[in-house]
């Protein structure tokens, strides 16, 4: 039986937006969900009928914010920019002072200061919380990154902190288990207050820039065991699962020494052989990068990561340079072993780097 106010709303339901709402209605919380498409939300709630809170739809936003508990608090999850600033000004009018509105999306910090400020104006606290950990972080425990108002982050701590990822106290290794219904109640959450105003999107975006270099990292360990020891894609998964048990433990990692493996089912060749080799990004990586350039501080992994984003979508013109640029040609003689283990390190080596470049740009914002 459905209680008469809501403990919280989302508007947005995408995927993430789904799996968010999923994870707050798994610990107990009973929360009101609206998308501008009626149909999407009403299957939503149709195939998720026993969930521990509740999940209740809503087609209008009116009624939407009406149902929700006071003093409101509302998750926005939909594309940054523009999108995020229409739902914003469409919940405005309906809102009242002291009401919550939080924006769950990668903005860009600049833009969450300057809602932060519209909206306090209006008595209305704004929140901007970095989430983490894509479609099955949301659903089972993403890592928060709250910047606000103090007071906001009080209001929708409980469930923040019900929500979020956990890891083992003394491992710090993050706990599995998870299961539709059946969070994971034990360790220590994965999320707290970062400060004022823009600072919890300014955390996650650094957090996506030292991903940019992880990412970038990875492809040139790969390319150094393809292209000079000449092994295939799926010896490279072998060694990448072999690293993943070690110091280099981490889900991208994990993900690549599984993709590697894969076999594409058309032509039976390795599906990262097939896969158009051009990648596109977000802007959190720029943003990084233009961050420390502002600041003056060094962060040259996360802009080379960008870089090598931008040359990789000129696909037209590195095929050109790839009939006049033979590369080198010179077969590896040395001890294999010794320089896959020699990458190994090479690998850990950067991304200590990379993640000192971040921790040192956040201290310097």
């Amino acid at each position: 039986m459905s209680k008469e106010h809501s403990d919280i709303g989302l508007v947005g339901l995408a995927v993430m937006g789904q799996n968010l709402a999923l994870n707050i209605a798994d610990h107990g919380f009973q929360i009101s969900v609206y998308n501008r498409t009626t149909e999407t939300m009403e299957k939503f709630v149709a195939a998720n009928p026993d969930t521990p809170g509740g999940l209740i739809g809503h087609a209008k936003l009116e009624d939407f914010v009406q149902s929700l508990a006071k003093p409101r608090k509302i998750v926005i999850l939909v594309k940054a920019g523009k999108p995020t600033d229409a739902v914003v000004d469409g919940l405005t009018p309906l809102l009242e002072e002291g009401d919550i509105v939080i924006d769950g999306g990668n903005s860009q910090w600049l833009d969450t200061i300057r809602r932060e400020k519209s909206l306090a104006e209006k008595g209305i606290r704004f929140v901007g919380s970095g989430v983490s950990g894509g479609e099955e972080g949301a659903r089972f425990g993403p890592s928060l990154m709250p910047g606000g108002a103090l007071s906001a982050y009080e209001e929708i701590e409980p469930v923040w902190t019900a929500i979020a990822a956990k890891v083992d106290a003394e491992t710090g290794k993050p706990l599995s288990g998870a299961a539709p219904g059946k969070p994971i109640a034990r360790g220590v959450h994965c999320t707290a207050y970062i400060g004022a105003n823009g600072a919890g999107h300014y955390v996650k975006m650094v957090h996506n820039g030292i991903e940019y270099g992880d990412m970038q990292m990875i492809c040139e360990a790969y390319s150094l065991l393809t292209n000079v020891l000449g092994l295939s894609p799926g010896e490279c998964g072998e060694i990448f699962a072999e690293w993943n048990q070690g110091v280099l433990d981490s889900f991208l990692i994990e993900i690549s020494a599984d993709i590697l493996k894969q076999k594409d089912p058309m032509t039976g060749k390795p599906f990262v052989d097939i896969v158009l080799d051009t990648a596109g990004q977000k802007g959190t990586g720029k943003w990084t990068s233009g961050s420390a350039l502002d600041l003056g501080v060094p962060a040259p992994t996360v802009a080379e990561a960008v870089f090598a984003r931008f040359i990789s979508a000129v696909k037209e013109e590195r095929v050109a340079a790839s009939k006049i640029l033979t590369g080198p040609t010179a077969k590896f003689s040395g001890n294999r072993d010794e320089f896959i283990a020699n990458v190994h390190d090479a690998l850990y080596c950067s991304k200590i780097c990379s993640y000192a470049q971040g921790f040192q740009l956040m201290r310097a914002a």
